[in-house]
């Protein structure tokens, strides 16, 4: 029996996730850890902003018939519970300005007050080749993020995945590092825009 509160809560975040592009109509996922060995995630081809309690899943470490209806990602999250014990919610994001930003920087270091004391500079994770990432994805994300001992990872191509103890914070901390790099994407562009006035 899935947990109405908690189901509620990451309904209305998904909704308000998907009112900023952080994720699209299929792809994104999230989740929230219950006990040690279950956690809840939406089902495959979930729709994020219009979700209800039969787009969850109740899902156990030992696999089972459920595991078939969740998300694919969920073989992500489950590495990052089982070896991130600070991880009690989990987002996989797609944020426009973060993922283009991210295609052609190797990091994103912002500039404005709460981007820099609040996220931080932030790696940004090649994931070589597309046609075999998700065979890697599972052991990649969980390994780099307790690695670098952060609970954001940028990946490049692909989008943001990120944990917290507290499912707000996890959600202000996707649209803090948004707003940054869209704020630098702005910056490079009025930079471009001066350079090109000054040459001609």
């Amino acid at each position: 029996m899935l947990e109405k509160h908690l189901v509620n809560e990451l309904k209305a975040v998904s909704l308000s996730m998907f009112r900023k592009d952080f994720l699209g109509i299929f792809h994104g996922s999230l989740s929230a850890k219950i006990e040690n060995n279950i956690f809840v995630i939406n089902k495959s081809y979930s729709i994020f902003d219009e979700l209800t309690d039969s787009d969850f899943v109740e899902l156990y470490t030992k696999k089972d018939y459920r595991w078939n209806n969740a998300s694919r990602d969920s073989d992500i999250h489950l590495q990052i519970y089982n070896n991130i014990s600070e991880a009690k919610y989990i987002c996989y994001t797609m944020p426009p300005f973060t993922t283009s930003y991210a295609l052609t920087h190797d990091k994103i270091i912002p500039k404005d007050y709460f981007g820099s004391t609040l996220v931080g500079p932030q790696k940004v994770y090649d994931p070589g080749h597309f046609d075999t990432w998700y065979k890697r994805a599972h052991m990649e994300i969980a390994h780099h993020m307790k690695k670098e001992n952060s609970n954001i990872m940028v990946i490049k191509g692909y989008g943001v995945y990120a944990y917290n103890r507290d499912l707000h914070d996890l959600v202000k901390q996707i649209a803090i590092l948004e707003n940054s790099a869209k704020l630098l994407h702005n910056c490079g562009i009025e930079k471009e825009e001066q350079n090109t006035r000054y040459y001609k």
